[in-house]
């Protein structure tokens, strides 16, 4: 297999639809023809890429999987255990139970707990409940919530549905025609729009299923008035944590709302990159998982929930989401002052809502090409990076504080060539491809 990037990503097209399996990690979307595209190891923060180079990830860090960092060595250990034991039997691992206790513990208003490996089928659970619960098929959500066919159906009633909202231009095609008129969107904080959907599809509304958080702060009341909405018309509500869940405290994220829903789903996090997911509800509602078939093999493998139990106690004991926390502001705050040192006009996001979570957005009319130039900037100096930061408890303050000395280093030839308006030539390949959009 040839160890160059480029070479193996033009060959992978030709086996693997689109080239990769999941859109974040398309080498389109970061640095066309540039970016590193395949890793050989990745350990802490950092990444080494199949030529042997290093780099330091200050990305998506595993699309946020990794809480931890790559490769954690305690949760290795544990799942280094369970691989020695058996993996997979003919009976069931008594860690599901164990894990299914921690989650029940840390949210007390939820009884019990199914499990997947990835967070869109977790969330293809929590509708199947939903409907078997109330008899309904009708779903009202807001943000982002997966690939499936209960979401993608939105896309049926117009081809701009999801435009806007959470994915635009996604096509509905192979999703079944007779899924339309069953999925509709509505933004975050418009309470209104709510309620036009529960009226117009009056008694048939199986679930409200939303990101309780996600890149702005509830306005006062909203969490609250949904979760009305949904008593008032019989929906269940199902509150989507799959991101958000264990970066700003020990659990999910609604429970700084304290507002309990009827289903929450988690993934991502809170395994530190094992497949792991987890559907958690209060007991009259997971029984209906019960009245129809929801199974599959893998579900009931060793490896996931070990990682989760070994990832959450170690969050618990650390207290990571504090240190995320921390990492978020600090960069937050030194890329506002590498923008005001340069003079790069840039727009932050994230510090008064989820912090680990943080972006910013270059405000230029060819901001994608500038966000791209700033890209390849960065790699040049060893850095995977964007416009984008999700924190990790293996990003120490000397990691973040090098980081920001090389973005202001990147931000001052960025603007050189932004006033020589030469960004375009200045790439060494195209800009990058945009497609992800989030409703909130």
């Amino acid at each position: 297999m040839t160890k160059d990037p480029q070479k193996l990503y033009q060959y992978a097209k030709k086996r693997i639809p689109g080239g990769t399996q999941l859109l974040s990690k398309r080498p389109e979307m970061m640095l066309p023809d540039i970016w590193p595209n395949y890793y050989k190891k990745a350990k802490g923060a950092e990444v080494w890429g199949l030529d042997g180079k290093k780099y330091i990830d200050m990305t998506h860090n595993g699309v946020g999987s990794c809480i931890l960092g790559f490769a954690d060595p305690d949760v290795n250990k544990a799942v280094k255990k369970a691989v020695d034991l058996g993996t997979m039997s003919t009976l069931n691992c008594p860690e599901e139970v164990e894990l299914s206790d921690i989650l029940c513990e840390i949210h007390p208003w939820a009884d019990m707990v199914r499990y997947a490996r990835t967070g869109g089928e977790a969330m293809a659970v929590a509708i199947r409940i939903a409907r078997a619960k109330t008899g309904k098929d009708k779903i009202a959500f807001c943000g982002y919530h997966g690939w499936h066919d209960w979401y993608i159906a939105a896309n049926l009633n117009s081809d701009d549905a999801l435009e806007g909202h959470s994915i635009g231009g996604l096509s509905p095609i192979g999703v079944p025609k007779a899924l339309k008129g069953t999925a509709f969107p509505f933004h975050y904080n418009k309470i209104d729009e709510l309620k036009k959907i529960l009226e117009e599809n009056k008694g048939g509304m199986a679930a409200i299923a939303m990101e309780p958080i996600r890149n702005i702060k509830p306005e006062p009341g909203f969490i609250e008035a949904v979760k009305e909405l949904a008593r008032q018309h019989n929906a269940i509500l199902i509150f989507d944590e799959i991101t958000a869940a264990w970066r700003v405290n020990e659990g999910g994220y609604h429970l700084n709302f304290n507002v309990a829903p009827d289903i929450a789903v988690f993934g991502k996090a809170m395994s530190n990159g094992y497949p792991m997911a987890a559907v958690i509800g209060r007991k009259e509602v997971m029984e209906a998982a019960q009245n129809t078939f929801i199974s599959s093999t893998y579900w009931s493998e060793k490896i996931g929930p070990t990682a989760a139990i070994a990832t959450i106690e170690k969050c618990r004991k650390l207290n990571v989401p504090k240190h995320l926390a921390a990492a978020g502001e600090k960069v937050i705050d030194g890329w506002e002052k590498a923008g005001e040192a340069t003079g790069v006009d840039i727009k932050v996001s994230g510090k008064d809502v989820v912090p680990s979570l943080a972006h910013f957005n270059f405000n230029y009319k060819n901001a994608q090409a500038v966000k791209t130039l700033f890209t390849q900037l960065m790699l040049d100096r060893g850095y995977l990076s964007n416009n984008g930061y999700y924190a990790t408890y293996a990003h120490t303050d000397k990691i973040i504080e090098k980081y920001l000395e090389t973005v202001e280093e990147a931000f001052a030839g960025l603007k050189k060539h932004i006033e020589a308006n030469e960004v375009e030539e200045k790439l060494r390949g195209e800009v990058a491809h945009m497609g992800f959009q989030r409703l909130n």
